[in-house]
């Protein structure tokens, strides 16, 4: 097995095998093989660092193209989770969101003013209010995940010919039952 080059703190790398070609029709450079684990496989930890660095370039990805809805990260969260899971009190999504209830006070407090959200009396404590996603609200948020999913079907069929495709259907399966746990 060859010695791996290069900074030993760098992930490794997954590669095609020396000689195959990519979609392009070129040929790829080699890249060091990974060091394999007992039974003959890439050890865990290898793959988990490969992983956590791939999934975390495609979150930043998929987040810059909707940029254009003008909403934060926060904002698309909450906006989300009132969309999945109902109306909840800013304390119950404070908690969801592992923020400070007074930061998601300013998070519903923009939202709001945008008509994205709206507030109403809990019916459970009057002294409260619960927040819901409007329909305006539920029209960026579609627009938002719309752009998302553009993008990742577009940069699919431009990057991935068929078997890679099914390959990465098979990883997602995998990935699935990983955060099923």
């Amino acid at each position: 097995m060859p010695e791996p080059t290069g900074n030993p703190s760098d992930p490794p790398h997954f590669s095609r095998p020396s000689g195959t070609t990519g979609t392009s029709g070129t040929s790829e450079p080699s890249r060091p093989s990974e060091p394999l684990a007992s039974s003959g496989g890439p050890a865990p930890e290898q793959v988990a660092q490969r992983l956590t660095a791939v999934i975390g370039r495609l979150l930043r990805r998929l987040r810059t193209t909707s940029s254009d809805s003008l909403l934060t990260p926060t904002q698309r969260s909450v906006l989300s989770r009132l969309d999945r899971e109902g109306p909840a009190t800013t304390a119950a999504l404070a908690r969801a969101e592992f923020v400070r209830p007074q930061s998601m006070r300013l998070t519903l407090g923009a939202l709001e003013a945008q008509g994205l959200v709206g507030r109403a009396p809990d019916p459970a404590d009057g002294r409260k209010s619960v927040m819901s996603i409007t329909g305006s609200g539920l029209a960026v948020l579609t627009a938002v995940r719309a752009a998302k999913n553009d993008w990742l079907a577009e940069a699919i069929a431009a990057e991935l010919d068929d078997e890679e495709r099914r390959t990465l259907v098979e990883a997602a399966d995998l990935l699935g039952r990983l955060v099923g746990k």
